[in-house]
C-alpha cells in the first residue's frame, strides 16, 4: 500500500525503483556498514556472498537474519563479512534491504560497493533511503527531516528534540489539527451543496472552538521556533561590556583555549571571536566582542558596531564588569543596553570579574544594591582563577532548560515548518474574522482549506518536487 499522500508521479517512481547501495557509517572505527535497499537487494549480495555454512541458501533466508560469511569477486576472497536480512515491509525503507558489516578498511568498502554495482545496483543519492521510507509510508515528512537533524545532533538537547520528533510527537500535534478542520471543512462543503435547502450541518460555535484551538496551538508551536533553532545551531551568548573588563580570559576560560588575545591594552579585541561548547547537554555559541566606550579609532568603531549588532542577535548577554571599576561604569552599560534591546528579548547576566584582586565584600554589596531592582542575575567570577565559572555554567543551563524543554511538548527547529505554521496561523485569523463578520461560508471555507493545506506540507500529505528536493539533498550519503 502507498501512502495516501503519494501522488501517480511517485507512485510510478517506487514501482520503477532500481535496487540502491551506498557506506553507511562515516571513517574513523574498526566495522563499517554497507547498506542495499531495492527489490533485487538479495539477489545482488547473493552472487557475491557465500555463506561459511554451506548447507545455508541465502536467497532464502528470511527477514532479521544475520549469517556469517565471504565477499568474493570470482575466486578471491574481498572479507568477511556479516549479513542482515530485512524483508518487505519491515526494514527501514519498506523494501526488501540488506546490511553488509565489513571491515572498515576504505578499500574493502570500495571493492564490495564495485562488486554490488557489477551486479545490479547503483550508488544511492543523498538522503535516497530515507526517501524511500517517506515514499513507502514508513515515515511521514517531518519525521524523514528529523532523522538528518538526529544525525548531526552534536548536544543531548538537539538529540531530545530530535528523538521526540523521529517517535511522532510532532506529527501527531499536525495531524489532530489537521483532522479537526478536515471535519468542520467537509460539513461547510455539505452545506454549500444544499445551499438552496437552507440547512446547517456544522455548528458555528463548536467551529469557533475548533478554530481558536488551531490557531492557539499553531501560535504556540511557531513561537517554539526561536527556542528550537537556537538549541539546534547554538544558543548565542554575546560577551559585552567596557574595555578590559576580562571578557577575553572569560571566552578562554569557557573555550578551555587560547582563542582570544588577552591583553592589559584596552581596544585588543577589534572583531568579534566566536566558537561554541557544549554545556550541561546544550550547545552554546560564544562570541566575544570589541569593548564599549568612546573611541576615534575607526577600526575600533568598526568592531563596537559589530558588537553592537552581536548584542541583537544574540539570545544571552554576558555583560562583563570589572569589581575594580566601581559601579557607575557597568550602570551607564546596562542603561544603554536596556535602551536599545527590549528586555524581553535579551536575558542579561551581569558578570562581576576579576574577584580575586578584592579582598573585602564591600564591593559585592554595592554592585548587589545596584541590582536589587532590576531583573538581571548578578553573578561574581575570576576569569583568571575560575572561581565562579561553574556557577556561570549552570545559570546559562537554567535559563536555556526551561519548562517548555523540561517537558514532553514539541519545540519547533525546522524553518520550513515554521513558515508553514505561520501561514496556518494568518489562515485561521482570517476565518475567526470572517465568522465574527457572518461572512458567506464559501469565503470562509477558502481559509479553512488554506490552513489544512498548510498543515499538510509539513507532513508531507501535499508537498512538490521542490520540496522533496530541497530537504532531501542535504543528507548524507547511506541515510
Amino acid at each position: 500500500m502507498f501512502p495516501k499522500f503519494a501522488t501517480k508521479r511517485y507512485v510510478q517512481m517506487i514501482r520503477n525503483e532500481e535496487t540502491i547501495c551506498a557506506p553507511a557509517t562515516s571513517g574513523g572505527g574498526a566495522i563499517a556498514v554497507i547498506r542495499i535497499s531495492g527489490p533485487d537487494s538479495i539477489p545482488v549480495c547473493d552472487r557475491i556472498f557465500f555463506p561459511s555454512d554451506r548447507k545455508i541458501r541465502f536467497s532464502e533466508q528470511k527477514g532479521y537474519t544475520i549469517v556469517f560469511g565471504e565477499i568474493r569477486s570470482d575466486e578471491e576472497i574481498i572479507d568477511e563479512v556479516l549479513i542482515s536480512v530485512f524483508r518487505a515491509p519491515h526494514s527501514y525503507t519498506g523494501e526488501d534491504s540488506v546490511e553488509i558489516s565489513c571491515h572498515a578498511s576504505p578499500y574493502i568498502q570500495q571493492r564490495i560497493i564495485e562488486l554490488l554495482i557489477r551486479g545490479g545496483a547503483r550508488a544511492a543519492k543523498p538522503g535516497e533511503f530515507t526517501q524511500r521510507a517517506f515514499f513507502n509510508g514508513k515515515m511521514d515528512l517531518s519525521q524523514a527531516e528529523a532523522v538528518a537533524d538526529l544525525v548531526a545532533s552534536d548536544s543531548r538537547m538537539a538529540h531530545r528534540i530530535a528523538i521526540n520528533q523521529l517517535r511522532g510527537s510532532f506529527s501527531d500535534e499536525i495531524s489532530m489539527l489537521r483532522a479537526d478542520l478536515l471535519h468542520f471543512a467537509s460539513l461547510i462543503e455539505l452545506e454549500l451543496d444544499f445551499g438552496e435547502e437552507d440547512v446547517e450541518f456544522a455548528d458555528r460555535s463548536k467551529l469557533v472552538e475548533i478554530v481558536d484551538k488551531v490557531l492557539n496551538i499553531s501560535e504556540k508551536l511557531a513561537s517554539s521556533f526561536s527556542l528550537g533553532n537556537a538549541v539546534k545551531e547554538g544558543v548565542p551568548v554575546v560577551i559585552a561590556g567596557n574595555p578590559n573588563t576580562g571578557k577575553s580570559t572569560l571566552l578562554n576560560l569557557l573555550l578551555k583555549e587560547e582563542k582570544a588575545i588577552v591583553s592589559e591594552i584596552p581596544g585588543t579585541t577589534r572583531d568579534a571571536i566566536e566558537d561554541t561548547v557544549v554545556i550541561d547537554g546544550i550547545r552554546f555559541r560564544f562570541t566575544d566582542t570589541a569593548g564599549l566606550r568612546e573611541t576615534t579609532d575607526i577600526i575600533e568603531n568598526l568592531g563596537i558596531r559589530k558588537t553592537h549588532e552581536k548584542i541583537e542577535s544574540s539570545s544571552i548577554i554576558l555583560l562583563v564588569a570589572d569589581i575594580n571599576e566601581g559601579i557607575v561604569s557597568l550602570d551607564d552599560v546596562l542603561k544603554k543596553i536596556r535602551k536599545q534591546f527590549p528586555v524581553e528579548d535579551k536575558k542579561i547576566v551581569v558578570v562581576v570579574n576579576k574577584i580575586d584582586t578584592v579582598e573585602n565584600g564591600n564591593r559585592k554589596f554595592i554592585f548587589k544594591i545596584l541590582l536589587k531592582q532590576a531583573s538581571e542575575i548578578l553573578l561574581f567570577i575570576s576569569a583568571k582563577t575560575g572561581e565562579g565559572i561553574n556557577e556561570l555554567k549552570s545559570v546559562l543551563s537554567r535559563i536555556v532548560e526551561s519548562d517548555r524543554l523540561n517537558s514532553e511538548n514539541v519545540i519547533i527547529t525546522n524553518i520550513r515548518h515554521y513558515d508553514a505554521l505561520l501561514k496556518v496561523s494568518e489562515s485561521l485569523r482570517r476565518v475567526r474574522s470572517g465568522l465574527d463578520a457572518s461572512l458567506p461560508e464559501d469565503l470562509i471555507a477558502i481559509d479553512i482549506r488554506h490552513a489544512i493545506h498548510y498543515l499538510g506540507e509539513i507532513t508531507g500529505q501535499i508537498t512538490t518536487d521542490e520540496i522533496l528536493s530541497n530537504i532531501f539533498k542535504n543528507f548524507c550519503i547511506g541515510k
